[in-house]
Order: C-alpha cells, then structure tokens, then sequence
C-alpha cells in the first residue's frame, strides 16, 4: 500500500491503517527504537505507542514523508522512554555515549526564557547538517539522529571504525565552531 493510501486510512479513521503502517514501517520504526531500548519489552511497546501517536495526531498533520514522521514519533518516544527509565540510575549503553559525544557541542541547559533560545539552536544545527557534504551528514545523522553504533555505521559505508569516529570528531569539532561563531554559549 502507498503511503497516501495509509495516511487516508487514519484520516478516515479507518483502523486498518494500523495494520498498514505495522506491515510497511513497522521493521523500519523498530530498528530506531532498538538503537536507543534495548529491552524488546520497550521496544515493543514504543511501536505500539507510536501507532497511537500516529492514529491521535494523522488528522491534524498529514506529514509529506510518511516515514520520516514516523521515525521521529518513534525516535521522541523512544528517547522519552530512556530517560524515564535511567532518571535514577545511569546506564551504560548507545545512547550514553551519543549523549556525552554531543555534549561538548550542545548543552542541556532548559530555562522558560531559554525556549527561544532553543528553537534558534535548532534551526542552526539544521543548517550545518544541511550544509556537510553528502557523506559526512550520512555519517553525522545515522549517529547522532538514529543512534546507530560506530562499528554499524563503520560496515556500512565500508569503513574502519577509527575512521568513522574521526570523521565524527571532526564533525563534532566543526558543529561546536560553527554555533560559536554564531554567538552561541557552549
């Protein structure tokens, strides 16, 4: 099924889409919430929760790419599951250490006056992202958006791990330059 016919489906109300989205996006959604839960419990349970978020919020928003928006209901609630669950303990893991990596360019400073502050971080990680050559956003987004592990993305683009880190490092080390230069506090 198309992804016009599944978004009318849940425009319609009609439960089947569902069943759709599971048999076409299902493994795709799964594979971004095993990069960041490793409890298949938890996994399980953000698919599930990501079908209900698409099902309350289809009729408000129909997304341009299906499984872009899907990714992201699943990566959000993914995330928000993580945090929940490590809000007493620290736990080792992927997400950890994509954390931490990012930490040195991003902060997680949260102020109700720093909202608008936020929202122009954003848009300016958005644009560097925009802006790395092709191979090197690959890289940046499979680690830093989907929290895939270095060793992965690594075999996947037919490199050696160190390489792929560097790669990462030089990124990391650009991104930090490139919010400074435009006034950031890092």
């Amino acid at each position: 099924m198309d992804d016009g016919s599944i978004i009318r489906l849940y425009w319609d109300r009609d439960q089947r889409a569902i069943a759709a989205t599971g048999e076409k996006y299902g493994p795709y959604c799964m594979s971004i919430a095993g990069n960041i839960l490793k409890s298949p419990q938890d996994r399980e349970e953000c698919l599930n929760d990501t079908y209900m978020a698409a099902w309350s919020s289809m009729p408000k928003d129909w997304p341009k790419l299906l499984p872009a928006y899907l990714g992201k209901i699943t990566r959000n609630l993914a995330f928000n599951r993580y945090k929940s669950a490590r809000a007493e303990k620290r736990g080792g893991g992927e997400i950890a250490l994509v954390l931490e990596e990012l930490s040195e360019c991003v902060s997680g400073r949260e102020t109700v006056e720093g909202e608008y502050d936020r929202r122009e971080l954003i848009d300016a990680v958005n644009a560097f992202v925009r802006g790395l050559p092709e191979d090197k956003r690959r890289l940046f987004l499979r680690r830093y958006w989907y929290s895939d592990p270095v060793k992965d993305i690594a075999r996947d683009n037919d490199m050696r791990p160190g390489a792929v880190s560097k790669a990462l490092e030089r990124a990391r080390k650009q991104l930090r330059e490139y919010l400074m230069e435009r006034g950031f506090e890092l």
